[in-house]
This record gives C-alpha cells, sequence and structure tokens, in this order.
C-alpha cells in the first residue's frame, strides 16, 4: 500500500498505485494519477491531468502538470502523460498541452531529466532520452527515441530532434536534427554523427558505415540537396537505418534542416 508522509496534501480524487511513496511536503491534485512503485522524494508538486508511469522517481521541486507557458491556451482540459522508470531531478517543469497541439504533452519510459530542465507543453518526447542539467524544450517538439540534449541548450519551438541524435552544451537548436545526428555550436550545426551512442547501442558495424556513407552524400557531396536525397533514397532504399534518416528529412515542415553549413540551407 502507499505510504504518505503526514506533511503532503493529497487530494480526493488522486489514484496513487500500490508501493508509492509521497514524501514530506509534496501536493498531488485531484486527477493525478501515480503508477505503482513511483516515488516523490520530497515537496514535489504535480496538479492537472497528469499520469505518472510505474517506478518513476521524482526529486525536491519538480512541477509537473501546470498549465501550458502559451498565450494561446484557452484553459482547456489538457494533459501531461510520463512513462515508467523515468528518473526526474530536481526543479524539473513538464507542461500540460494546448487545445491547438493536440492537448496532450507526452514522455516516454527510462528518461533521465537532470535538474532544471523543462519540457514545454504539446512536446512529444521518446524513450530512454537524457536531458542534462537546464536542458529545454520549446512547445510542440518532437524527440525521438535515445537522443542526448547538453546542459543549457535550448531546441525552438516545432523543432524536431531525431532517434538517436545528440545535442552538445549550450546549443540553440533551431534546425529539425536528423537521427544520428551529432550537432553542435551557439546555433547548433551539424557536426557529423553520433557514432559513439550507435556502437553503445549496438549497431553493426555495416549500419554504421552505411549511415557514414549516406551523411557524406547528403551533405558533403556536391550538387542540389534535393537531387542528393534523392539519389540516396534509391542508394540506401534496403538499409532500415539510413532510410530513418530519409523518411526523417521527407516529414519535416516546421523547420529548417540542421545541416554543417546552414548557409546552404535551401
Amino acid at each position: 500500500m502507499p505510504v504518505i508522509d503526514p506533511t503532503a496534501r493529497v487530494a480526493s480524487g488522486a489514484v496513487i498505485g500500490d508501493d508509492v511513496a509521497i514524501g514530506p511536503f509534496c501536493v498531488v491534485g485531484p486527477r493525478a494519477v501515480l503508477g505503482a512503485g513511483c516515488r516523490l522524494i520530497a515537496h514535489v508538486h504535480i496538479m492537472g491531468r497528469t499520469t505518472v508511469g510505474a517506478r518513476t522517481v521524482i526529486y525536491p521541486f519538480a512541477s509537473l502538470g501546470t498549465p501550458p507557458q502559451s498565450t494561446r491556451y484557452r484553459g482547456g482540459d489538457t494533459a501531461l502523460t510520463i512513462g515508467a522508470d523515468c528518473d526526474l531531478r530536481e526543479s524539473v517543469t513538464m507542461n500540460a498541452g494546448t487545445e491547438d497541439g493536440g492537448g496532450v504533452t507526452t514522455v516516454g519510459d527510462r528518461g533521465f531529466f537532470m535538474a532544471n530542465s523543462h519540457v514545454a507543453h504539446d512536446c512529444r518526447v521518446g524513450n530512454d532520452v537524457v536531458f542534462a542539467n537546464c536542458a529545454t524544450l520549446g512547445g510542440h517538439c518532437e524527440v525521438g527515441d535515445s537522443v542526448v540534449i547538453g546542459g543549457l541548450s535550448a531546441v525552438h519551438q516545432f523543432t524536431r530532434v531525431g532517434s538517436f541524435a545528440m545535442i552538445g552544451g549550450v546549443c540553440g537548436v533551431r534546425g529539425d536534427v536528423i537521427p544520428f545526428g551529432l550537432a553542435n555550436g551557439d546555433y547548433a550545426r551539424l557536426e557529423g554523427l553520433n557514432i559513439v551512442g550507435m556502437k553503445r547501442r549496438k549497431f553493426p558495424r555495416e549500419r554504421i558505415h552505411a549511415v557514414r556513407r549516406a551523411y557524406q552524400k547528403l551533405f558533403l557531396d556536391p550538387g542540389r540537396f534535393a537531387d542528393r536525397l534523392e539519389q540516396a533514397a534509391r542508394e540506401f532504399a534496403d538499409d532500415e537505418t539510413v532510410m530513418q534518416i530519409i523518411t526523417f528529412i521527407r516529414d519535416g515542415h516546421h523547420r529548417p534542416l540542421c545541416r554543417p553549413d546552414q548557409s546552404r540551407e535551401e
């Protein structure tokens, strides 16, 4: 059964799973749902229609499910959903969605969110991500699985970061970062591929070599980018890893593509 510190305030209507531990001075609102085995260390604030997955641990001064920081929000019944086995460190903030953005902010499983990191309204964040201290997402961002975002980096609203990408520290990310990409710089530029991340995730050597060849063709060979994209799609049609990059590029529509040389954007 749950263990709730006597100084905590858990509203009537909140759904508290088995073996949940709620520490001193936490506040849990009436529409919150805490999965089995969650731990709220102390001074955690959860409000709105917020669901937290099983075994997620939340540290002091985290604030979850607060209304979106958007001038277009009209007070609608929007939500925040956080997956299982996440680790939310001190002062992490995550906002609920807006009516115009689908109404739900979603965070996947096994995410590690370091102190003061922020997930804004209507974002979709995948599984196994790492947000370093003060990493920040603007509204409507899409972050794939196994992405790492460095400390003090900020991702512009509506920007996409593909799976297995890595963003360096102190970056302003204004363009979509391809899957497996490595972006760095004050205004982030594509500096290559996250080969270290691919090796850690046990990608086969032939897959890594294929992604390297595709990156060369897409971003470093001469000619129009649109032509190079179609050539790469034909050449690597049978390689699902490269096609993940091709599909990501083709699906872009809100933000420009982050490239090695931003002046070459089309």
